[in-house]
């Protein structure tokens, strides 16, 4: 398969930079087309809110005129070893109209100013855009861009996610074989 159609369940600039350097990798061609779908989970999912809305982007961006349907969500999950008890994780859901396979993104903390008000009801997002004083944080190099001075942006993220969530569909023989 040289050339290879996803539609992204998402408007986000930075996510659909990081499907496309992603697909990129493995296909000679793509296309993204971007589609606005609910995620059907909280604006700041938690645990395996996270893990659902991404799973619901991919399941509701698919069309059988396309190779695959991404999902992108970011979220924070519980972790007993860290300063603050979580980590902001991005998960990538691909679905190829029969299955969805699951991939992961680097985990980071966010610093307890941060996470103080996300835990009373406030979006990552929204937080970050206050303390950096930077209009459309989460549609640009997003709050990990900003905390690592942009030596890794969020399409950087999205990207590692998505390959990780490819690989079952690129060793078909080695995963799918034996749930045909």
């Amino acid at each position: 398969m040289s050339e290879v159609k996803v539609r992204l369940g998402s408007m986000n600039p930075a996510k659909l930079e990081g499907v496309r350097r992603a697909f990129l990798r493995f296909f000679d061609s793509v296309s993204v087309e971007c589609v606005d779908v609910d995620s059907g989970v909280p604006e700041q999912p938690f645990d395996n809110d996270t893990i659902k809305g991404a799973i619901n982007r991919a399941v509701r961006s698919y069309k059988p005129s396309c190779s695959f349907g991404v999902g992108i969500e970011a979220g924070l999950f519980r972790n007993n070893f860290t300063l603050t008890g979580y980590l902001d994780i991005q998960v990538a859901a691909i679905y190829d109209g029969n299955r969805v396979c699951i991939g992961y993104g680097p985990g980071f903390e966010y610093p307890e100013k941060v996470l103080r008000p996300v835990l009373g009801g406030s979006e990552v997002g929204k937080v970050m855009e206050r303390i950096t004083g930077i209009e459309g944080l989460g549609k640009k190099q997003g709050a990990i861009g900003y905390l690592t001075r942009n030596e890794i942006t969020r399409s950087e993220i999205t990207e590692i996610a998505v390959v990780m969530a490819l690989i079952p569909f690129l060793n078909t023989r080695l995963y799918f074989d034996n749930y045909r």
